[in-house]
């Protein structure tokens, strides 16, 4: 590793190794080891010392010029205690901007106490004490080295770990936000396209009656009117439940979701529309909660489709047990898929809502004609096994069949 400092800090770093090579100069001509302090012994400290100045960019190529300098000084027994404060920084140094440290600082160590063995058998007698001394001081500083840089290594996996934690839980709360939009948009989608859908061919067949040729049936039109009001009503009464359940509240009434004993009221809005609708829904029974309310959603978006593209007459709803699950189908006779390209989120909408409880949907051009949409839910599914639906869902349906967007 190759750290490049400021240029501040390089002739900063300069002036510190001068300053500390004087120093220790001046401590070896003060305090002469067994050997005084001559010209080559002033060359190899001074020259021990240089490398200090560019440890920063260069540690390991400094290191290696320092120990190559320290050993020859110390085997000719001058005075030891100069060098230690730069052998100390050196291998503190390296250990802060260098690499392989642990194998490095061994044999930097291994090294000096070979050296201070030779010194201490060659002095003898009472100098013995002072190498052992300086042994003890060179291994002190390896383990202290080897032990800070365990410690900052530990520090740095916490300080990653606590950072990828909190990634994770920032990942987590937009995954949980972008799931709840799409279910909040999918729920508005439902009931606002459908309610909207058969209120337009309400106010359609009203505006009918009254500009016609033939004499206005104010029966016929109070009906068409009145077709109108109670389809606002249910929208609006859905809409209220699925505002307390986004918001959380007891306000009011308890909000209950839409299942399978609301679809006969589709099948009268549809009816109410012009359509000629047969419905079978003797299968829906005993369906849990999460999948009725699934089941009721693909059928109101199925109807709505109808009215709105299909073109059709008659239509067949029917929910159906099926190898123990449910299997709800939607069928009509109508004009089939169109080739235009994707214009909605219908569909795509009704993909996710089967998907959402472990089901699968097939939409696509009947065997006689018309349009089929077909929804297969698994047995025994609750909530705790759903799938999550994923934000966006490809446009390749189950084999055999192709999803049709547009509709």
């Amino acid at each position: 590793m190759v750290t490049m400092p400021r240029s501040g800090a390089v002739t900063r770093d300069a002036l510190l190794t001068t300053l500390l090579a004087a120093a220790a100069a001046a401590v070896a001509l003060a305090w002469p080891g067994t050997r005084p302090l001559d010209a080559w012994g002033l060359l190899l400290l001074a020259g021990a010392h240089a490398p200090l100045a560019v440890i920063r960019r260069r540690p390991a190529l400094a290191l290696v010029v320092l120990v190559l300098l320290t050993l020859p000084y110390h085997l000719l027994q001058y005075q030891h205690h100069a060098l230690i404060p730069a052998e100390v920084i050196a291998l503190f140094a390296y250990a802060v901007f260098g690499r392989r440290v642990r194998a490095v600082l061994m044999v930097v160590g291994l090294l000096l106490f070979v050296c201070v063995m030779m010194m201490a058998l060659r002095a003898g007698g009472s100098s013995v004490r002072e190498q052992i001394a300086v042994i003890e001081a060179v291994v002190s500083v390896v383990i202290a080295v080897q032990v800070w840089r365990v410690h900052r290594a530990r520090l740095a996996t916490i300080t990653e770990r606590a950072e990828r934690a909190e990634r994770t839980r920032e990942e987590e709360a937009r995954r949980r936000v972008a799931e709840e939009r799409l279910r909040i948009a999918r729920d508005l989608h439902d009931l606002l396209a459908h309610s909207i859908t058969v209120i337009g061919v309400q106010a359609g067949a009203a505006a009918h009656l009254l500009a016609g040729d033939r004499p206005l049936d104010r029966a016929e039109l109070a009906e068409a009117l009145g077709s109108i009001a109670a389809t606002c009503r249910d929208a609006r009464t859905e809409l209220r439940g699925t505002l307390q359940v986004l918001r959380g509240t007891d306000v009011g009434a308890p909000a209950v979701l839409p299942g399978p004993d609301a679809i006969p009221g589709l099948v009268s809005a549809a009816r109410s529309a012009g359509l000629e609708v047969t419905l079978d829904a003797d299968g829906a029974a005993a369906a849990p909660p999460e999948i009725g309310v699934a089941a009721y959603r693909i059928v109101q978006e199925a109807l709505t489709n109808v009215v709105k593209h299909a073109a059709a007459r008659r239509v067949a709803v029917t929910l159906a047990r099926e190898d123990a699950g449910l299997v709800v189908r939607v069928a009509d006779d109508g004009r089939g898929p169109s080739a235009a390209g994707p214009e909605g989120f219908g569909i795509l909408g009704m993909i996710e809502r089967a998907r959402s409880v472990g089901g699968t949907l097939d939409a696509g051009p009947g065997e006689d004609g018309g349009f089929v949409v077909t929804a297969v839910f698994p047995p025994d599914t609750s909530s705790d096994t759903a799938q999550d639906a994923p934000p966006e869902v490809p446009p390749d349906g189950p084999p055999g069949r192709e999803p049709v967007s547009p509709r």
